[in-house]
């Protein structure tokens, strides 16, 4: 089974970035990363093919958030620009868009 370790989370007041790191023990095709605010459920957050060129992203976080990949380090990032309190979750990647085979997370928090 495919091991996911997340990173890069922190606090950060709004408008600030940030960039979450994904580092996968093997290549996996399709990655996602899915997020899970305070007494919320899981949410799909953006996606990317294993050849960096197709991705997609939730209409809360597109023109914000960037995908990308680096085969050679079996990583996937997401580049957080604009952030808001109410992106303010813990952060997962995951082998599918439900958030299944995920790591162990990473808390991003966006307050002043």
């Amino acid at each position: 089974q495919v091991q996911l370790a997340e990173s890069g989370g922190g606090l950060v007041q709004p408008g600030g970035s940030l960039r979450l790191s994904c580092a996968a023990s093997e290549f996996v095709f399709w990655m996602y990363w899915v997020r899970q605010a305070p007494g919320k459920g899981l949410e799909w957050v953006s996606s990317i093919d294993g050849g960096g060129v197709d991705t997609d992203y939730a209409d809360s976080v597109k023109g914000r958030f960037t995908i990308s990949r680096d085969n050679n380090l079996n990583t996937v990032y997401l580049q957080m620009n604009s952030l808001k309190p109410e992106d303010t979750a813990v952060y997962y990647c995951a082998t599918d868009y439900l958030g299944g085979g995920r790591g162990q997370g990473t808390q991003v928090t966006v307050s002043s």
